[in-house]
C-alpha cells in the first residue's frame, strides 16, 4: 500500500511537472534560465570532458540503448527466466522514443543555434536523449533493485541509474544541442510513463498472488 502512494504521488507530480514545463517552455518564461545554465555548463568546456560528454551521450542514444537492451532482454529471457519483466522492460524502453516523436511533433520548439559541438537536426522538447536515459536506466534499476540482496547493493543501483541519467542529460546541454528546459522536461515525461508501467506490473503481481493464495 505504501509503495503504491508513493508511486500515485510520482505520478501526479511528473504529470504536473511536465505540463508546467510545457507551459512556460511555450510561453517563453525560461529562456533566461535556460541561457544561465546554458553558459555555466559550457563554461565548463575543456578537450577532456567534451569527449567525455560525447561519450555520455553516445550511451544515451537510441541505437545503443536499443543494443544494449537486446543484451538485457536476452540476459532476463535465458538466465533469470523473468518473462513478465521482459514485458515490462520493453514497455518502457521501446514505447518512450514514439512518445517522444509525438511531443516533439505537438512542441515543435527549434533546437538552440549557438556554440553547438556537435550537428543535429530535429526539434528540441523535449529531449529524446533525456527520455531515452530516464526510462531506460529507472525501468532497469527498478527491475535489478527487486533482486539485490543487501542494501548497500540497493543504494549502488539507485546511484549509478542516477549518475547515467543525469550525466547524459547534462553532455546534450554541454554540447549544445538542447535547452536545460528540454532535459528537465525529457525527464518528467519520461517519469510518468515508468510509473504508469509500474503501477501496473504491481497491480498484476499482487492479483497473481491474491489468485494463488486463493487456490
Amino acid at each position: 500500500m505504501k509503495f503504491n502512494l508513493q508511486l500515485l504521488i510520482a505520478f501526479f507530480g511528473s504529470l504536473f511537472g511536465f505540463i508546467l514545463m510545457s507551459y512556460m517552455v511555450q510561453a517563453e518564461y525560461l529562456v533566461a534560465f535556460d541561457r544561465v545554465i546554458i553558459d555555466w555548463v559550457q563554461g565548463l568546456e575543456v578537450e577532456g570532458l567534451t569527449a567525455a560528454m560525447k561519450f555520455f551521450t553516445y550511451i544515451g542514444s537510441l541505437r545503443f540503448i536499443v543494443i544494449l537492451s537486446i543484451l538485457i532482454f536476452l540476459f532476463l529471457f535465458y538466465v533469470l527466466k523473468h518473462r513478465l519483466e521482459i514485458l515490462v522492460f520493453l514497455s518502457v524502453v521501446y514505447i518512450t522514443p514514439i512518445l517522444n516523436r509525438l511531443l516533439k511533433l505537438y512542441f515543435h520548439r527549434a533546437r538552440p543555434d549557438f556554440h553547438r559541438l556537435i550537428e543535429i537536426g530535429g526539434y528540441s522538447f523535449p529531449s529524446g536523449h533525456a527520455m531515452n536515459a530516464f526510462s531506460f536506466y529507472s525501468i532497469l534499476a527498478f527491475l535489478l533493485w527487486r533482486h539485490v540482496p543487501t542494501h548497500m547493493g540497493r543504494n549502488a543501483v539507485i546511484l549509478l541509474s542516477t549518475f547515467m541519467i543525469i550525466a547524459i542529460g547534462l553532455s546534450r546541454v554541454y554540447l549544445g544541442v538542447h535547452y536545460p528546459s528540454d532535459i528537465i522536461g525529457g525527464f518528467l515525461a519520461s517519469g510518468l510513463w515508468v510509473v504508469a508501467v509500474i503501477w501496473l506490473f504491481q497491480r498484476y503481481k499482487e492479483k497473481l498472488e491474491i489468485h494463488e493464495r486463493a487456490h
